[in-house]
């Protein structure tokens, strides 16, 4: 995968989120929780 920043990637799992690619979704969510980010929309 190419070297993203947090912000890049945020945006590319935002991107392929509102275009319903379920592939790209799993391989971005993995390197989010594995970089420890969290979403603003998880507020519970």
């Amino acid at each position: 995968m190419k070297i993203l920043s947090n912000e890049q990637l945020m945006a590319a799992y935002r991107d392929a989120e509102k275009h319903g690619e379920p592939n790209t979704l799993s391989i971005l969510k993995k390197e989010i929780r594995k970089r420890g980010i969290r979403a603003g929309r998880d507020k519970r």
